[in-house]
């Protein structure tokens, strides 16, 4: 088909943001909308509706993933454009939905320009990507991509008990194992940044080269325990004062290694924790996230290196790897769409990568995938303050409109 240059309807974007911000809207403006409770559900039905009214056909998936689809003029693997419906605790207006809302609008706008695609395009919402309520985070991309087992997936108990499994087949979008996503031409996700770089750049766009590839650890220092009071300081074996001289070590170690290096010492527990004991134990995880995985293998290195350290104040140091991931990389093809897309409408752009997960990474490693970032003001996300601006939201989604548009001309 030929290109066109069509526009989207940002009011109407701006009014369905506010609308599916309703189903479940805290006090201070942000959004409780657990992976399958009533929010969830309501949100679901809603989407479906305005789905049908398009005349889209609506399918749902063994993980409950949602795919309505525009028919095309040819039976070839839909373009499909999509996100995640669910939210974290207090989380934000912005966090997945925008990228549902996206294809919505995308499709929206073809329709009422008569512009009938030449394949067809399929909108998806993921089941459960925060993992806020059933562990772990983008649970059903996972299935999907083989990466987790569904068997194990189902056994997933929220805080009351009550197993994935069990919270589907209540849900009412318990679906068929042969409506999952199999195949694509496109796989595109459009997301809030959840970080404060576009913003403090000026820039519109950030156009996702690839989500990058981390390394968590738990490293558990043994001491002894004492009386703190009686105990000589040359004669102790101070679990806290080892563990605050091993991460002396490990900023020292990990801040040469490069710039793009992000890592995070996220939980800390001491034991006995009574201020008149010496510490005898003290437990604290790692995490370090780069693009370049040579990268994280000297981060693992220097981790492996720490009981040997002599910084240990004869504490004994044992370190265990609680998980890893490779950087994904996204299609270059797709990369270089987007970009020519922001350019040929006047928008700032550049290439970034992302530190947080996204159901892209999964869906990546069977399906030709991009991703597109807008700003998040004050890099803000997973909170109710989190805020994208109506501009940038209508501008983000006009690069993917115009991405579609170029797709469907090839």
């Amino acid at each position: 088909m030929q290109r066109q240059k069509v526009l989207i309807n940002g009011k109407r974007l701006k009014q369905e943001l506010e609308k599916f911000a309703e189903f479940g809207r805290t006090e201070n403006n942000g959004v409780t909308r657990l992976s399958l409770s009533k929010e969830d559900i309501q949100a679901r039905d809603y989407f479906r509706t305005c789905c049908e009214e398009l005349g889209m056909t609506v399918k749902v998936d063994d993980m409950g993933c949602m795919y309505a689809t525009l028919a095309g003029l040819e039976d070839k693997p839909p373009i499909v454009i999509g996100s995640h419906i669910d939210s974290v605790k207090k989380g934000g207006r912005f966090d997945g939905i925008l990228g549902v809302l996206t294809g919505l609008e995308v499709v929206r706008t073809l329709v009422e320009n008569q512009i009938e695609p030449s394949i067809p395009i399929t909108l998806v919402n993921f089941t459960n990507e925060e993992g806020a309520r059933f562990e772990p985070s983008m649970m059903a991309s996972g299935v999907l991509s083989g990466k987790f087992d569904k068997n194990v997936m189902f056994g997933s108990q929220d805080s009351e008990g009550i197993t994935f499994g069990e919270a589907l087949a209540a849900s009412g979008y318990a679906g068929d194992i042969e409506n999952r996503l199999k195949e694509a031409t496109a796989f595109l996700e459009m997301h809030i940044e959840q970080g404060p770089v576009l913003e403090k750049e000026a820039l519109t766009i950030g156009v996702v080269e690839c989500v990058v590839g981390m390394a968590c650890y738990e490293i558990e220092v043994t001491g002894e325990s004492n009386h703190a009071g009686t105990t000589p300081m040359s004669m102790r074996r101070d679990a806290l004062f080892a563990a605050n001289n091993l991460i002396n070590e490990i900023r020292k170690r990990l801040s040469v290694l490069d710039q793009e290096l992000v890592y995070t010492i996220g939980r800390v527990n001491v034991y006995p924790s009574i201020h008149t004991v010496i510490p005898n134990k003290v437990v604290f995880t790692l995490e370090a996230r780069h693009k370049n995985m040579e990268i994280i293998a000297t981060v693992k290195e220097i981790i492996q290196g720490l009981p040997s350290l002599g910084v240990n104040e004869g504490c004994e140091v044992k370190t265990t790897k609680l998980w890893e991931r490779d950087t994904v990389w996204f299609a270059p093809e797709l990369c270089q769409l987007l970009e020519q897309s922001a350019a040929s409408l006047g928008y700032s752009n550049r290439r970034m990568v992302s530190g947080a997960g996204h159901d892209a990474q999964f869906i990546a490693s069977y399906v030709p995938t991009a991703m597109l970032f807008v700003p998040s003001i004050n890099g803000k996300s997973h909170c109710e303050e989190e805020l994208t601006t109506w501009e940038d939201c209508e501008k983000g989604v006009n690069v993917i409109l115009d991405t579609v548009l170029a797709l469907l001309s090839k």
